[in-house]
């Protein structure tokens, strides 16, 4: 027992000399000791990337310097911290050092490094992929894999790290994200309730009512743009409402399921874009004032220079324009042609080869019950809830926001809103009202209900698994820092007229390559704006009256080329939707989409955005582009009953001849 004792206080001793020693060699540690570079995780050859050093010395007496490439550049801390920006490597390994005014290394860090190139090839794989192979999912997981396999350098021992990484870390990350998770919610919840008021003859209801002021095929097409452009609060909501409650009347009149997605997501995102009570407004007036902050002695409001810059918005204003031109002169060109074509010599029982979301449309086609009244009302007053909810929601969150201040807005409240959150509490409360509704008139029983939300939730999987690859793919896009290499390689010294054309097309390409409109106005808008200022300033130009249009329709390229990006990719957020709510594949949405948006583009960019630049009046410039588009509507389009064969069937319709109208137009 005494010896234990013994024991035992001699291992106490030690260990408080232990303690002692550690706290003198503290002590006698340099305060420059406790130091960290916190550099990228990959860098591209030849782009600029920042380093952060952090050090732990009040004092601040020690200078340091951090070497790359056996160069040393001079650290500045403040705050116990220095930043060095605009840095760049051509290594293949970076290797960074913290050292001091001996020489003695203090810290290390290292990053891998790989061609500027490289950075776009697993976006421009799944693009490719996907119009080749028309396998979306394939295609975005390959190039998921491409991505991460990048990211380790291409290294032979991280392939199949690569490929496990595509789920547990990108898929994963997606996932995890709170706003993803919102939007996947609201999807579903709209498709729960898209599901009951399909069976309780709700939405058969409203295409009873609507078919009665549908003379045909070109009202049709009219009235789903009318119904775009009505719900112009947010670009999701669009295209999920418009697309599920037009496509069973676009069906009735053969108009093409393509038709239906291209005035479906010609209208959501432009019409979100420039109205002045939307979910764009905050964020895009939020990324212009971080902005201008950048700019010394600039005088405005960031609100002033988004409205300014409305006018400028050709793309958004001129795709409005030719939906409508489209519709009501009933002409088409390109894929669209032959799409509407095979629609209307469509037999209606006649079997389709259908792929993608069109399959999952057509086996989640929901018929309304048989022997129940059709009610027009059972889909009116969900939805309304809907609409009414998130916009109420909106304006609710942005009054928190601010705090209730009586001196903001409608504008201001709505800008500073939470759309996120608003469209959760509608699509809740518009699913609820469909039950309620369905149980009080007892169309349904409670089995039957569940039954038939749960069909309505189930086709919304493949367009959610989508919309997840491709969330994780623009992680990836991040990760290698993709829109940062075309950024450094586009962005040159320019010339005052040529900025706004130059962002435009950057802009366009960049929201091509990563699939994210907001995603390029994030990256883009706070370099434009300080760039096309201080152009302005070295030509003299800044302030002036008369060049102000330029720093204007800067600012507005940047969301009109993203919005035209975004119209013409795969991967887009808004491209996916409108194609799953309209029952249309994505690639089919994709191709026959995609000339229809480099014609406006195109027009936009030669008739209104470089004459604009050079002096014109925007008005004159939008009017002279609307021409154009007119003429070259009128002159390439042709109407798709041209082709219908002239034989009929017993009912009276008119037969189909096989392929024999689409070769006509091949």
């Amino acid at each position: 027992m005494t010896r234990s004792i013994s024991k035992l206080t001699s291992l106490n001793i030690a260990g408080l000399w232990l303690v002692l020693l550690m706290s003198f060699a503290t002590l006698l540690t340099p305060a420059w000791a406790e130091v960290g570079i916190e550099a990228p995780a990959l860098v591209l050859k030849d782009t600029p990337f920042s380093v952060t050093v952090s050090r732990d010395d009040p004092a601040g007496s020690e200078p340091l310097w951090l070497q790359l490439d056996e160069q040393r550049y001079p650290l500045a801390f403040e705050n116990g911290e220095a930043r060095l920006d605009e840095l760049t490597s051509q290594a293949d390994t970076l290797s960074l050092t913290l050292v001091n005014e001996a020489g003695d290394t203090l810290a290390e860090a290292g990053s891998v490094a790989i061609a500027g190139w490289l950075s776009v090839v697993p976006a421009l794989t799944a693009i490719v992929l996907a119009l080749v192979f028309r396998q979306v999912i394939l295609a975005l997981f390959i190039a998921i894999c491409a991505g991460g396999w990048l990211s380790y350098g291409l290294s032979g021992g991280k392939l199949l790290q690569s490929v496990l990484d595509s789920v547990n870390v990108h898929i994963l990350k997606a996932a995890s994200d709170s706003e993803h998770m919102s939007i996947v919610l609201f999807c579903l919840l709209i498709g729960g309730m898209v599901g009951i008021i399909s069976r309780n003859g709700g939405t058969v209801g409203i295409a009873n009512h609507i078919t009665r002021f549908v003379r045909g095929r070109r009202s049709a097409q009219t009235t789903t743009g009318l119904l775009g452009t009505a719900i112009f609060f947010d670009d999701y909501a669009n295209a999920l409402i418009v697309g599920n409650t037009m496509r069973n009347i676009t069906d009735k009149l053969r108009i093409s399921r393509e038709k239906l997605a291209y005035i479906v997501d010609s209208t959501a995102a432009p019409v979100s874009a420039i109205l002045l009570v939307t979910t764009w407004i905050g964020f895009q007036v939020g990324l212009i004032d971080e902005a201008i902050g950048q700019i010394e002695g600039f005088d405005g409001s960031a609100y002033a220079v988004f409205l300014d810059a409305i006018s400028y918005s050709f793309y958004p204003i001129l795709a409005l324009l030719f939906v409508f031109m489209v519709s009501l002169s009933g002409r088409d060109f390109g894929p669209m042609l032959k799409a509407e074509v095979k629609a209307v010599q469509r037999r209606h029982d006649a079997p389709d080869e259908l792929t993608d979301m069109e399959a999952i449309a057509e086996e989640a086609n929901i018929d309304a019950k048989p022997g129940i009244p059709h009610r027009a009302l059972n889909a009116i007053i969900p939805m309304t809830v809907l609409v009414l909810t998130t916009l109420g929601g909106i304006w609710y969150t942005g009054m928190e926001e601010l705090g209730h201040p009586a001196e903001y807005s409608l504008r201001d409240v709505f800008g500073n809103g939470d759309s996120f959150t608003a469209m959760m509490w509608g699509s809740l409360l518009s699913t609820l009202v469909a039950l309620v509704m369905t149980q009080a008139q007892r169309l349904l029983s409670m089995d039957e209900t569940a039954h038939y939300w749960f069909e309505g939730v189930k086709s919304m999987l493949l367009p959610i698994t989508i919309l997840m690859m491709a969330w994780a793919l623009s992680s990836v896009n991040e990760a290698l820092h993709t829109s940062d290499y075309l950024v450094s390689v586009l962005s040159d010294s320019l010339a005052p007229q040529l900025i706004p054309v130059s962002v435009f097309l950057l802009s366009a390409f960049t929201a091509f390559a990563t699939g994210s409109s907001w995603g390029v106005m994030g990256i883009m808008m706070p370099l434009v704006v300080p760039l096309a200022w201080a152009v302005l300033q070295h030509h003299g130009l800044a302030g002036d009256p008369e060049a102000m249009h330029l720093f204007y329709a800067s600012v507005a390229a940047v969301l009109a080329g993203a919005v035209w990006g975004d119209h013409c990719s795969p991967l887009a957020e808004t491209t996916l939707l409108a194609a799953m709510a309209s029952g249309c594949g994505l690639v089919e949405h994709v191709r026959t989409q995609l000339p229809y948006a480099l014609f406006v583009g195109v027009i936009t960019t030669l008739f209104g955005i470089l004459p604009v630049a050079y002096g014109v009046p925007w008005w004159l410039g939008i009017a002279v582009s609307a021409l154009v588009m007119a003429t070259g509507l009128r002159l390439l389009g042709k109407r798709a009953e041209d082709y219908q064969q002239p034989a009929s069937e017993p009912s009276g319709r008119p037969a189909i001849g096989g392929e024999a109208g689409i070769k006509q137009i091949s």
